[in-house]
């Protein structure tokens, strides 16, 4: 760096504050200080920079072309070194992650707002999408945590893992409203409402309708639990629904029960084993990770694979 840069940050102070007291305040060091960081400038430019009238300080048409010419890095320094501050305080920085769908509608923003209440200067890199394009962009380096639902399909994952119930859904004047508890057997040649056939809780549920003899008569396939959750609204028919879904919305125009035997969802954290996570970046692990424990059944290690 120019070995006179101070003393252009300090001619530069004094040009917007108009008096060298002031510009001695905004730099934190004293008035003799500017007042000679001044006078090593004029003598080094050979540039008469101020008049001196009345104990004041007059630019000089020379002071206002340096002054024009400096302003953009001299403005540049001191953006760099408040980031400086606000990385050293976790205030600045970026949040790399991305997520099933399932939680980006109503769980994930709560949780990046809450996160980012005191770092102003956070930048956001947020994205939904299905569960194996999610690890091939953390794998990448695109983002640094992923959520994602099982299988891990790379061995240089560290995984945190997380199993969560999921209720059943149906339409508010339905009469299955009357049972606190639904089975396949209850639920016999019911219209189903479900995820694409090779989604987990698909599989688990038509295992469990299986194990019970009953029918599961499947009426529509979506690929979102919104999707299949506004169709319940609808009077479409029933439908199983993740937890972060159900968190994020108003519940009106459907019930909520339990499904007996009860059928988890599989949630795995990951970030990549042996990469350094910026200190932003853990800060949120340990947030999301702690919140999604709140939701999760204590036996998280259940079903993950």
């Amino acid at each position: 760096m120019n070995s006179f840069f101070r003393h252009y940050q300090a001619f530069h102070a004094i040009i917007e504050t108009g008096t060298v007291t002031r510009a001695a305040e905004r730099l934190g060091v004293s008035q003799p200080a500017i007042s000679n960081l001044l006078g090593q400038l004029e003598r080094h430019t050979k540039l008469k920079l101020f008049e001196r009238s009345r104990g004041r300080l007059l630019a000089t048409p020379e002071a206002k072309v340096l002054f024009e010419e400096i302003d953009t890095v001299v403005r540049g320094l001191d953006h760099v070194n408040q980031a400086v501050v606000d990385l050293q305080n976790q205030k600045a920085g970026q949040l790399q992650v991305a997520t099933s769908h399932a939680m980006a509608f109503g769980f994930m923003p709560e949780e990046i707002a809450r996160f980012v209440t005191d770092k102003p200067n956070l930048s956001i890199a947020f994205q939904s999408q299905y569960s194996s394009k999610i690890q091939e962009w953390v794998i990448a380096g695109l983002f640094e945590i992923g959520i994602c639902e099982p299988p891990v399909r790379h061995d240089g994952f560290d995984q945190i893992p997380f199993a969560f119930e999921i209720h059943c859904a149906v339409p508010e004047d339905s009469p299955l409203t009357r049972y606190q508890v639904l089975t396949p057997r209850l639920l016999d040649e019911v219209p189903f409402i479900v995820m694409g056939a090779d989604h987990m809780v698909n599989r688990r549920v038509r295992e469990a309708f299986h194990q019970e003899r009953a029918n599961m008569r499947i009426r529509c396939h979506t690929d979102l639990f919104r999707n299949a959750l506004n169709m319940v609204k609808q009077g479409l028919g029933v439908a199983l629904v993740d937890p972060f879904t159900l968190s994020s919305d108003d519940r009106r125009g459907c019930v909520l029960r339990r499904f007996e035997p009860r059928i988890l969802m599989d949630i795995v954290i990951i970030t990549v084993r042996g990469r350094p996570i910026s200190t932003i970046g853990r800060q949120f692990l340990d947030q999301v990770s702690t919140s999604m424990s709140r939701l999760a059944l204590p036996a998280a290690q259940l079903h993950i694979g």
